[in-house]
């Protein structure tokens, strides 16, 4: 690192080489996790826990692209997945004939539940020995982070 910074600070690109080593890490292990629950992308899991949270009111599929930070066409698309799975279901809005909504069915619930304590389990075994305080300065840098990502100029 030393001679790609010409002899300057390479703290910042240590960090940056950490967090995408973390980042590597964490999504193998998600990914382990979603092929043994059918193989789910990271994109379209997030979108069916939203699903779950939402209940069954379900979500505009036009915010989706802003609550999921992903682009309307992948937002649609993930959709298309989840409902070709069986997972999620379309329904129009109820006041809005104009607005869709993407709603979890049943066996969309099931899927969650059946992920939820796996998942639980491998956080528990990914951070275990972190204290309290310390996933909490982590979550505040990961977001710090991502904010000074987006601040950037063409973000």
């Amino acid at each position: 690192m030393t001679h790609f910074t010409q002899g300057g600070d390479t703290l910042a690109f240590e960090s940056a080489a950490a967090v995408r080593t973390a980042a590597q890490a964490v999504e193998r292990l998600r990914a382990k996790g979603a092929d043994s629950r059918g193989g789910l992308s990271s994109g379209a899991l997030d979108l069916l826990i939203r699903l779950s949270v939402a209940g069954a009111e379900g979500a505009s599929i036009g915010d989706l692209p802003t609550s999921a930070q992903v682009s309307a066409r992948n937002a649609t698309g993930l959709v298309d997945t989840l409902e070709r799975e069986g997972l999620a279901t379309r329904a129009p809005h109820e006041t809005d004939r104009r607005s869709v909504r993407a709603k979890i069915t049943p066996t969309g619930e099931k899927w969650v539940n059946a992920f939820r304590r796996p998942s639980e389990v491998a956080m528990g075994a990914l951070f275990r020995g972190f204290t309290t305080e310390e996933l909490t300065l982590l979550r505040h840098l990961c977001l710090k982070l991502a904010d000074n990502v987006e601040s950037l100029p063409g973000h």
